[in-house]
């Protein structure tokens, strides 16, 4: 069978329709459908955009009945944690609501989701179960679907605390939510499960040598820096980092730590998204694709369409602009 591997999608359900009619599939009995085909979800449905409950609903449908599968993205890791209630910690839940520093960030981030089921309390659950069973990962005969990242050390670690089919136990959460306050303990090379799950679901982070930082997008000066973990040529800081030109010609050129150059396999494509990507998509790698460019803030709701190549083509990506798909929805 061929597959269709989809991009974050943030709660815009007329891209994702309009994505889906793109590509052939047909909506029948409440299912959009195809029949030689099979699409793949890499998570991150829900936050930002308008219509967060129809676009989990389109996908829930679809991978229930065997038409799609999807594998966790960090923003329904993220809203698992905020419905659950912390065991050690009374009124308070593992992403939490109430603390001075992130409380107010944590649902600044969450409040489009929030919005539409925070009074449904019944659906909230229902969304959050659902949720829970979807996978880390998945690793196909042909490809690897993951949302952020592929480290294999880190999944052969954490294949043994999840269930058979790769989803999250419950009596996880806690620790997978736990962030060390140790820095040291953060950056070494042992896995832990906040640091297996932080990186399958949000990528691999490493710090910058002091006293070395950057200013992100938003203003903010940060002292760590995600990785192009894909990348076997990455050795030191300007090359891996996922910035732009003009930061990372600021980078010390010093060699990234050998834990952070993870040994990606290449025997067959592995399929992602999660990092907002811009422009034309392209293919990063020839066994890599991100199918993420930036659906949640106005841009391309992006596929790949897998026909069984094992070196990738920029030529297979298929997408619609979020706007414009919101925009011809409502006329």
């Amino acid at each position: 069978m061929n597959y269709d591997i989809i991009g974050d999608i943030h709660g815009h359900a007329d891209a994702l329709k309009a994505l889906l009619a793109k590509l052939g599939y047909r909506e029948a009995g409440g299912v959009w459908r195809q029949t030689d085909r099979q699409a793949f979800f890499v998570g991150d449905l829900i936050d930002r955009g308008p219509q967060q409950v129809e676009t989990v609903n389109i996908v829930r449908r679809m991978v229930d009945s065997g038409s799609a599968q999807m594998v966790m993205g960090n923003h329904e890791f993220n809203a698992i944690a905020w419905h659950t209630p912390h065991p050690h910690k009374d009124g308070e839940y593992l992403r939490p609501r109430h603390h001075p520093e992130w409380g107010e960030k944590n649902r600044r981030q969450h409040e489009r989701f929030l919005a539409e089921v925070e009074h449904r309390p019944a659906l909230h659950k229902e969304l959050i179960d659902w949720f829970m069973k979807l996978p880390l990962w998945l690793e196909l005969p042909e490809i690897r679907v993951v949302h952020a990242c592929w480290h294999t050390s880190f999944m052969e670690w954490l294949r043994q605390r999840l269930t058979v089919e790769g989803q999250l136990h419950s009596d996880i959460l806690e620790p997978a939510t736990r962030e060390p306050k140790d820095k040291a303990e953060k950056d070494n090379a042992e896995p832990t499960l906040f640091k297996a799950v932080e990186a399958v679901t949000k990528g691999l982070e490493i710090p910058l040598p002091k006293p070395h930082t950057f200013i992100d997008k938003d203003g903010t000066e940060r002292s760590r820096v995600r990785v192009r973990w894909w990348d076997p040529e990455a050795k030191d800081y300007p090359q891996a980092a996922m910035l732009d030109q003009a930061r990372r010609e600021q980078l010390p050129r010093l060699p990234i730590p050998d834990h952070a150059r993870i040994g990606v396999p290449t025997d067959k494509p592995i399929f992602f998204g999660h990092y907002w990507l811009t422009g034309g998509p392209q293919i990063l790698a020839p066994h890599a694709a991100c199918v993420d460019y930036s659906a949640g803030k106005g841009g391309a709701l992006v596929a790949y369409r897998w026909d069984g190549e094992q070196r990738l083509d920029s030529a297979k990506f298929v997408g619609v602009s979020a706007r414009q798909a919101s925009q011809g929805a409502g006329q």
